[in-house]
């Protein structure tokens, strides 16, 4: 990961000398593993996070979902477009995974070591975003002992379903940390590059965090919530309209400095598709149209101003065009762009659902209606309210449908969030969406497809084979198609 500024590069150092435990003479002018602080590891960790809701590797959800596609100019990944996925496939994933974990416990336990229970409460607040991305893809995983290699040189595995139970309560924690007024609040604000001191927009991002994971767990039979929904509504609810966490320490349209998604997925400095390899997928393109949705120009852009949006089919060997379109201005939007961790559509479309299922109160038409809009708004489509209004005409509110609702949420959310849509389709059903559309399905067309859905999971790392066999092999042989997260019950 690139480092634009002295704080990364001071980020690793520390994390060289951690690693090694380096015995060195004290230097008062130099960076080390005892002089540095929390509130210094927390920008870093800040912006590390945000890179990982941009990671490169999520491209493969991208296209496994249907969003996105190879390139008709690049050669094919043959196991992305197969699902002949092994252990090699999760070795980036995890490794980013587990890199700014490390660096989010450094920040919160060097925090609470000064005192600075802010700086401590937000760390432990993104980190839970990220260990639930790690259940989320892989299920069980290090995670207790994943930080305390000198007692634990070979971390053992937890369980998904216990990481899931003990974030609840880490999050619980985090919220008393933000709720208390601070020794260190003016710190805290001067540093804080997501939320800038806002500490109720802090709460209500832990509050989010928690209904998400009561959400992945609501098709388990005997599943209750109602404890941790009166928690999220007794501290404030859950993210608004407008409200999306974000970070942004100063990017900027230069060499290294560029927003994370923007240098991923828009332009480079001077001005060069950033990822000449990754188009529409025909499939989304067809989809938007069919319900003559607007957003189709914003999530895609055009070969040419007000002309064709372009696709490419998934899959093709050969055949697909070499001029295609890229990802659009409503996701890319500038090199100075915020990047985002969690948005405000996702948290409406999992108020949205919560309010269907009876758990929350509220009318679950209007909080559909403002799900749908919220997204209009955050892809800056032109008369937004308006736009989104005409649709919700076309494509209202179906009472007792709850997949109507998870498809608005499968439209809104390509591009920005595609380990929750991963989670959708494999907790509720792939028929939340259509399986082809105009002839083109979102599923691979390559004829070499080993399985007639999409991997359930992703493979254990192969570094993990490597470096900490005992306690990956004590989980038994994985199967990509049948070794499932523990809240898919389908």
């Amino acid at each position: 990961m690139k480092k634009f500024n002295k704080i990364f590069t001071i980020l690793g150092c520390i994390s060289v000398l951690t690693a090694c435990n380096m015995d060195i003479n004290v230097d008062p002018n130099r960076v080390t593993e005892t002089t540095v602080s929390g509130n210094l590891i927390f920008p870093a960790a800040a912006h590390e996070t945000g890179q990982r809701r941009a990671g490169g590797d999520l491209q493969t959800l991208e296209r496994w979902l249907g969003y996105w596609a190879n390139s008709g100019s690049f050669a094919i990944n043959v196991p992305e477009v197969t699902y002949n996925v092994n252990p090699l496939f999760s070795n980036g994933t995890w490794a980013a995974q587990y890199n700014t974990l490390f660096d989010l416990h450094q920040a919160e336990v060097k925090a609470l070591a000064d005192h600075d229970t802010l700086t401590a409460g937000a760390s432990i607040m993104m980190a839970s975003m990220l260990w639930i991305d790690n259940v989320d893809l892989f299920n069980n995983v290090p995670y207790s002992q994943a930080f305390n290699l000198d007692e634990f040189p070979s971390p053992a595995y937890d369980k998904g379903q216990d990481i899931y139970n003990d974030l609840q309560k880490r999050l619980d924690l985090a919220i008393s940390y933000m709720s208390q007024p601070g020794t260190h609040s003016g710190t805290f604000t001067a540093i804080d590059i997501v939320n800038h001191g806002d500490r109720t927009k802090w709460i209500k991002y832990a509050n989010t965090l928690k209904l998400k994971m009561l959400i992945h767990q609501s098709e388990i039979g005997g599943f209750d919530p109602t404890a941790e929904l009166t928690k999220i509504t007794n501290n404030g609810g859950v993210l608004q309209a407008g409200e999306s966490v974000s970070v942004n320490p100063g990017y900027a349209n230069a060499t290294n400095k560029q927003s994370p998604f923007y240098a991923g997925y828009g332009f480079t400095v001077v001005g060069a598709d950033a990822n000449s390899g990754n188009k529409a997928n025909q499939y989304f393109i067809n989809l938007l149209n069919s319900k003559n949705d607007p957003r189709v120009e914003k999530v895609f852009d055009p070969l040419t101003p007000g002309g064709a949006v372009v696709g490419c089919i998934q899959g093709l060997a050969t055949g697909n065009p070499l001029n295609s379109s890229k990802v659009g201005s409503g996701l890319a939007k500038s090199a100075d762009q915020d990047q985002w961790l969690l948005t405000s559509v996702e948290s409406l479309f999992l108020e949205a659902e919560a309010v269907e299922r009876g758990w929350l109160p509220g009318d679950a038409q209007t909080k559909y209606n403002d799900a749908v809009t919220e997204s209009f708004v955050f892809l800056e489509v032109p008369d937004a309210t308006t736009a989104a209004a005409d649709y919700l005409a076309d494509n209202p509110y179906i009472a007792g449908n709850l997949k109507n609702t998870l498809f608005q949420k499968y439209v809104a959310l390509g591009g920005i969030a595609p380990i929750e849509v991963y989670d959708d389709l494999r907790r509720i059903g792939y028929d939340i969406m259509p399986a082809t559309v105009g002839g083109v399905s979102w599923f691979s067309a390559n004829p070499g497809v080993i399985s007639d859905k999409v991997p359930v999971r992703f493979p254990y790392a192969q570094s993990e084979y490597t470096i900490n066999a005992a306690s990956v092999n004590a989980e038994g042989p994985i199967d990509n198609f049948t070794s499932k997260i523990f809240w898919d019950v389908n």
